[in-house]
C-alpha cells in the first residue's frame, strides 16, 4: 500500500500530526521534497517535537524514514535535529533513516544568497524563510549542484566545490555580498558531512525491494498545493512540487503509482509568508483566532495569517492534489466563536466566482462569507462522531460536500490521541 499525505492549501495544515498518528499502519515514511524552509509539529508521549527535514515518523519505533532525491539538506541543520531528538531520548539511526544519495546539499552560500535576494526585493519580497531553498533548487536545474553522493567521493568533491564556489562569487559579487570562502565551505561539507555519511543510500533500491516486498509506504509532503512551483500562487510559492502526484518521483521509485492520498486541511485558514490570502482577518479578529490556534510558523516563530474557511482554495487544492480522503484539523480551535465565518465564493472585478483564480485575477479577488453556526462547545475530549456536538457534525458536513472529498479523520487537539474518525 502506497499513501501520500500532502497539504490541500497554504502549508501548516497539520500534516506531521497526521503522519505520526498513521504511521503506526505503515513499514516506511518517506519524504520526497522541500527542505528545512518549513516545520512539522508533533505531540505524543514523547513530548513536543518541531521537524523541519526529518519525516515525522521517526518518531515511531519499528518505522523507517526516508529522505528522498527531491529534498534538499542543510547538513548543518539536519545534524542538530538528530541531536535534538536524542536528547528527548529519540535515536535516530541508519536503521531508522536513510537519506537518498541523489538529494540536494544546501550548502551556507545558499543562504546567503537567499538573504541577500530577499534583501534586494524589499517590499516586493516573496516571503522567504532565508534559509537557502529558491537558490539550492535553482542550482539543481543550474547543474551546480552538489548531492549526497558526493560526500563519499572527497577528491571530487573538492574538485566540483572549487568550479561552483568560482561560479557562486559572479552572483554574490553582484549583490554585494561576502564572497564564499572555499576552505570555509570544505570545512563545513567534511564536519557535517563526516556526520550524515552513514545514512545516504541507494533509496531507490530500498524503496523498490521495500514495495515489492509488500510493505507499506506513507509519502510525507512539505507546505501544500497552493504553494507548489506550479501549481500554487507563483511567485510566492516554494522551489518544489508539493502534490501527491510528485510523491514517487521525488522519493525515488518514479515507477510506482499511489494507491491512496490523504489531503489535511484546518478548519479554518492559516498561511505564512506573502502572497495573495483572500480570507485574511486583521486586528482583533485575527488575534483572537491566532491566539487560539496558536498560529505561528513552526520553522520561523513567524505569526501565520489567519481566515476563515477558504472553499475555493480548498476545492481546488483537494483536485490539483487527487485527494480521496481528508483530514480536518484544529476544529477544536473554533469552539470560542458564536459563528463560524466561511468564504464560499470570490468576487473579482464585480463577478461573482466559485473558482480558484491564478495570477493577477487572484490578487484581485475579495471573499464571499457565510456564515456557520458556531458549536461554542469543547470538543477537545470527542473521540466518536456521536460525541461532537449537532453543529460541529453540520459544520464537517458542509465543508466535505462543498470541496468535494469526504472527511474521515478529525483533529480536535495536539496530541496523538486527539483526534476522531468519521464513518
Amino acid at each position: 500500500m502506497l499513501t501520500a499525505i500532502v497539504g490541500i492549501n497554504w502549508g501548516d495544515e497539520g500534516k506531521g500530526r497526521m503522519v505520526d498518528l498513521l504511521s503506526e499502519n505503515y513499514d516506511v515514511i518517506c519524504r520526497y521534497q522541500g527542505g528545512n524552509n518549513a516545520g512539522h509539529t508533533v505531540v505524543n508521549d514523547k513530548g513536543k517535537f518541531v521537524l523541519n527535514l526529518l519525516p515525522s515518523g521517526i518518531l515511531r519505533n519499528g518505522v523507517v524514514n526516508v529522505m528522498g532525491c527531491g529534498m534538499v539538506v542543510d547538513l548543518e541543520h539536519l545534524c542538530g535535529e538528530i541531536s535534538a531528538l536524542a536528547e528527548k531520548g529519540v535515536a535516530v539511526t541508519p536503521e531508522n533513516l536513510k537519506i537518498s544519495d541523489k538529494a540536494f546539499i544546501c550548502l551556507p552560500y545558499h543562504k546567503a544568497q537567499d538573504i541577500a535576494e530577499e534583501e534586494r526585493l524589499g517590499d516586493k519580497k516573496y516571503g522567504s524563510t532565508r534559509r537557502g531553498i529558491a537558490p539550492v533548487y535553482g542550482d539543481k536545474y543550474m547543474k551546480k549542484g552538489l548531492r549526497m553522493s558526493d560526500l563519499s567521493e572527497p577528491e571530487d568533491l573538492q574538485r566540483k566545490l572549487a568550479d561552483i564556489i568560482e561560479w557562486k562569487n559572479i552572483t554574490l559579487k553582484g549583490y554585494g555580498s561576502e564572497a564564499a570562502s572555499l576552505p570555509e565551505t570544505a570545512g563545513w561539507l567534511e564536519k557535517y558531512g563526516a556526520r550524515l555519511l552513514p545514512y545516504v543510500t541507494d533509496t531507490t533500491d530500498y524503496l523498490y525491494a521495500a514495495a515489492g516486498g509488500g510493505k507499506k509506504i506513507l509519502f510525507e509532503a512539505q507546505l501544500g498545493a497552493l504553494r507548489d512551483i506550479d501549481y500554487g500562487i507563483y511567485p510566492f510559492t516554494t522551489s518544489s512540487q508539493c502534490l501527491a502526484a510528485y510523491a514517487p518521483i521525488g522519493a525515488g521509485v518514479p515507477g510506482l503509482k499511489l494507491d491512496g492520498v490523504t489531503g489535511v486541511m484546518k478548519a479554518y485558514s492559516s498561511c505564512v509568508g506573502e502572497g495573495p490570502f483572500t480570507v485574511e482577518m486583521f486586528g482583533d479578529e485575527a488575534r483572537a483566532l491566532r491566539e487560539a490556534g496558536a498560529e505561528y510558523g513552526a520553522a520561523t516563530g513567524r505569526p501565520r495569517r489567519v481566515g476563515g474557511f477558504d472553499i475555493p482554495a480548498s476545492r481546488y487544492g483537494v483536485k490539483v492534489q487527487g485527494a480521496n480522503e481528508l483530514a480536518l484539523t484544529k476544529l477544536d480551535v473554533l469552539s470560542y466563536l458564536d459563528k463560524i465565518p466561511v468564504c464560499v465564493a470570490y468576487e473579482i472585478d464585480g463577478v461573482k466566482t466559485d473558482n480558484f483564480p491564478l495570477g493577477s485575477a487572484l490578487m484581485k479577488a475579495k471573499p464571499v462569507f457565510e456564515y456557520a453556526e458556531g458549536f461554542k462547545t469543547d470538543v477537545s475530549k470527542c473521540r466518536k462522531a456521536e460525541d461532537l456536538p449537532d453543529a460541529a457534525v453540520k459544520y464537517i458536513r458542509f465543508i466535505e460536500k462543498s470541496v468535494g472529498c469526504p472527511v474521515k479523520y478529525v483533529s480536535v487537539g495536539a496530541g496523538r490521541d486527539d483526534y476522531l474518525i468519521l464513518e
